[in-house]
């Protein structure tokens, strides 16, 4: 089998390569979820707040954040096979320490070692992707790598949950450890660094660069992970966060598309398909997190589940998607490869749409196959998506291509995670503003159901003395309830209208590429 460089094949078999490199993506995106479930306990472990305990989270995103920019220029300095594997033994590291962490300080800074070393891996992996297997093939090994990419974060508070609850907090990263060193000795075995990425390293160091991504990511993701906590901008520290991330990132361009050595290359958008492509992918990752946190968090805070059952919710949907991208795959021979994008935003805004039917009676079941319709859009996705991205690409713009293209992923899938959970706040607070209008005397079905509820309440041998003010109480205790699910619902309404207006931008990818790669119909 010819390899994607130049007639360069791997010594190895290249579906080992792309089994072994996705573990170790795999263990990273696990990462970026698993955690979430854990916090409470972490937070009580540690004698801190759970506000506290969120900046584990924030610490781990914006080293990631910042890193997924500039791992095309590591990659290409360091070597990217040796890079890779730094990776993997630093992150595997980062991981055991996390475990053992006896303070909160202590956590948050091997939570920022983990996601430096954390955010090389699936830049490192696409790369590799691309190196060992030839355009032809492309399509079936992106389908390998998004088991990492998708069903990662579905499977991540499911362990979590079974984790915290069954032994405790600090095997979510305990658990990396055995992992990593298998994955660390397996991939330092098959992969090898073809001539071509072998001769793009010693970029030199980028200063300005790298200062202006370092402080625009940073603050970008700080005020997107805070934001919330921090009630986005009427918080002086949120205003700051933004003012310096729309600076920093707005210098960052200038000084990049002019540099005569930057440390990322920005030409790389020239490529129409690859431009395209990032902005897909990134809408991908505002639905993928958006939708993993909006059911679980539902599940939690209106219905009463466990972590761990939350966490069933989302297992079949891995299942899923598992099933479905070979079948996509096949698809991809017979049918322009945008046609399939477009049914995939468009099944991901039917799904979305389904799900905003959200009731107080609603079974484990039903929210079972709201969510496994939502993740099997995905499959339709991002195998799709990625083939486009990197058709047309040159060879020497990948080790940048890999960074962004992961970058833009996880950036969207920030803001996704962000913006939903704001908006429910948002809409919770509107529509209890609302209901509240209805909670009158004056209004005949409210005093009714005081009155039918303080019967209740006699029959249960409750004093005549509280049982109005108990009526009132379990009457607002619904009325609350109400809004939070009429909130869900509307949150929903909105993820489905965005999936529904990134569909005409598939029609942006190059005809010619859609024809060469779905079989000229």
């Amino acid at each position: 089998m010819s390899g994607a460089s130049d007639g360069w094949k791997p010594a190895h078999n290249p579906w080992l390569i792309a089994i072994a490199v996705t573990l170790a993506a795999f263990m990273e995106v696990l990462d970026t979820t698993i955690v979430n479930v854990a916090l409470p306990y972490i937070a009580g472990s540690l004698a801190a707040s759970n506000d506290e305990a969120t900046y584990t989270l924030t610490a781990y995103l914006v080293a990631n954040g910042i890193v997924l920019t500039i791992a095309g220029w590591l990659s290409d300095t360091i070597g990217r096979k040796r890079y890779f594997l730094i990776c993997i033994g630093m992150f595997t590291v980062a991981s055991f320490l996390c475990g053992l962490s006896q303070s909160l300080g202590q956590i948050i800074l091997f939570r920022l070692m983990q996601g430096f070393f954390g955010g090389g891996l699936q830049p490192s992996q696409q790369a590799i992707i691309l190196d060992t297997f030839p355009p032809a093939k492309r399509g079936a090994a992106f389908g390998v790598t998004a088991v990492a990419t998708v069903v990662a974060p579905v499977l991540g508070p499911t362990l979590g949950g079974y984790l915290v609850e069954h032994a405790t907090w600090r095997w979510i990263f305990f658990i990396n450890v055995p992992v990593g060193i298998v994955t660390l000795f397996v991939n330092a075995y098959l992969v090898q660094d073809p001539p071509a990425a072998a001769e793009k390293r010693a970029r030199g160091l980028d200063y300005v660069g790298l200062a202006l991504i370092v402080v625009g990511i940073g603050c970008m993701q700080i005020m997107i992970d805070r934001g919330e906590v921090n009630a986005w901008f009427s918080s002086s520290f949120i205003q700051i966060m933004a003012v310096v991330a729309f600076l920093g990132i707005f210098g960052a361009i200038c000084w990049l598309l002019t540099a005569k050595a930057p440390v990322v290359d920005l030409m790389v958008f020239r490529d129409r398909n690859f431009a395209v492509g990032c902005l897909l992918i990134g809408a991908v990752g505002a639905l993928l997190y958006a939708g993993s946190v909006l059911i679980p968090q539902f599940a939690q805070q209106v219905l009463g589940y466990t972590a761990l059952d939350s966490g069933f919710i989302l297992s079949p949907g891995g299942v899923a998607v598992i099933v479905l991208i070979p079948l996509v795959g096949l698809m991809m021979k017979v049918v322009q490869t945008r046609y399939l994008i477009m049914f995939g935003f468009a099944f991901m805004g039917a799904a979305m749409f389904y799900s905003s039917r959200i009731a107080p009676d609603i079974d484990f079941r039903t929210l079972v196959w709201m969510r496994t319709l939502q993740t099997a859009a995905l499959a339709f996705l991002f195998v799709p998506i990625s083939t486009v991205a990197y058709l047309t690409l040159p060879q020497k713009y990948r080790s940048d291509a890999s960074a962004l293209f992961s970058m833009f992923r996880n950036v969207f899938g920030s803001v996704g995670i962000s913006l939903s959970t704001a908006a429910v706040t948002e809409r919770t607070q509107a529509d209890q503003a609302h209901l509240s209008t209805f909670m009158t005397p004056l209004r005949q079905g409210y005093a009714t159901l005081i009155q039918e509820t303080e019967q209740t309440l006699r029959s249960l041998g409750r004093a005549a003395s509280v049982v109005h003010q108990q009526a009132v109480a379990q009457t607002y205790q619904t009325y609350t309830k109400q809004a939070q699910i009429l909130a869900y619902s509307n949150v929903y309404q909105y993820v489905a209208l965005l999936a529904f207006l990134v569909v005409p931008l598939c029609f942006l990818i190059s005809a010619r590429t859609a024809k060469a790669e779905g079989g000229g119909h």
